[in-house]
């Protein structure tokens, strides 16, 4: 299979393939950059289509993970992992623990997290074959998992959101949609119902509804979510949720949610500025869990991790403001000033060989 060929392929430094009768493991590691440090980014596990489907993803994936290491201002550059199969069924111990050997291949290049249909307990089995995995430690916060702090991110995005658009931080009274109600969009819809927000959630899965409704969330059916009458709505789940579909259907005046990838192609976030539809770029947004991942690979302050999350706030003020004074669309803002960080060391790197 040639990766350049590939529409999502963007110079990534290094594609690797598994394919293991044994355990039935598939798999796909991207490591996109690591001018700022070691790839960095979850391991997914999806039921996809086929091998071309899962390259596709996990390429936009792990370029994603370097923009948002930028932003943040992590020493992390961009990576990640898709398993091909149905977490549902088909993940087993042996599996798993030969994912783990897959990643230790690399010798710290990738340095795997949690990512949808992968949980704490699938990376401990990892973590038994290398030692390039985070986010399994039960001394930490959560146990190392760092979807509650994804969550606290978002929070913090979406009273920005709301300042920039309507004039004010608060919550109380609010409206929000969540599309996905997993360990992310629960997370969050407890930070806003705590808040005073009134709670929208569809998901695929009857658990994760009700167990949203316990916080007190209302549900909504999956068809209706995207169009449902709100303030914001928050895309938690798969990416390409905003397409040429969808924006149109979208009756919400912000765009703020966890999902990576939410636009399905580059110029949906300036379909979404023309609307008048504030978007919150996903890759700044949802970067609260690679912060608190940092923060356990250099055994940082807990302090420290909450004050660099909640300026995700302050950094989306910023580009919010960019966008509004360049007339261009928030995805390109964020953008810029990502490529920016990191092609400013790779500059330095050079200099410094030379």
């Amino acid at each position: 299979m040639d990766i350049t060929l590939s529409p999502s392929y963007d110079n990534h430094e290094n594609v690797v393939f598994m394919d293991d009768a044994e355990t039935g493991l598939q798999a796909i590691i991207a490591i996109h950059n690591t001018n700022l440090g070691p790839a960095v980014g979850g391991c997914r596990m999806f039921p996809y289509a086929d091998k071309s489907e899962a390259l596709e993803d996990v390429l936009r994936l792990s370029r994603g993970m370097t923009y948002k290491s930028a932003l943040a201002g992590l020493p992390m550059g961009g990576g990640k992992a898709v398993i091909i199969g149905d977490p549902s069924h088909q993940k087993t111990p042996a599996m798993l623990s030969k994912m783990g050997q897959f990643i230790d291949s690399l010798n710290g290049q990738y340095i795997s997290a949690e990512d949808s249909g992968t949980n704490v307990s699938d990376l401990k089995l990892m973590a038994q074959e290398t030692e390039y995995v985070l986010g399994v430690n039960d001394q930490q916060e959560f146990g190392g998992d760092p979807s509650p702090l994804t969550a606290h991110g978002i929070f913090c995005g979406i009273q920005a959101s709301l300042e920039h658009k309507f004039g004010r931080a608060s919550l109380n009274g609010s409206r929000i949609a969540i599309q996905g109600a997993g360990a992310v969009g629960r997370s969050l819809a407890k930070k806003l119902i705590d808040a005073g927000a009134e709670v929208f959630v569809a998901d695929i899965n009857d658990h994760n509804i009700r167990a949203a409704q316990d916080l007190g969330a209302q549900a909504v059916a999956i068809d209706n979510i995207v169009s449902f009458d709100a303030d914001v709505f928050a895309p938690c789940a798969m990416g390409a949720v905003i397409n040429d579909v969808t924006i149109t259907k979208l009756s919400a005046a912000i765009v703020a949610g966890g999902a990576n990838n939410q636009l399905a192609v580059p110029q949906h976030g300036e379909m979404l500025r023309k609307r008048g539809v504030l978007y919150a770029p996903d890759f700044v947004i949802n970067a609260g869990g690679i912060i608190e991942i940092c923060r356990q690979y250099q055994n940082a302050s807990v302090d420290d991790c909450y004050a660099q999350i909640e300026k995700i706030g302050s950094t989306l003020t910023q580009i919010f403001e960019q966008s509004s004074e360049q007339k261009v669309c928030t995805s390109l803002v964020a953008e810029q000033i990502a490529e920016q960080n990191f092609s400013h060391k790779a500059a330095s790197k050079i200099s410094s060989a030379a």
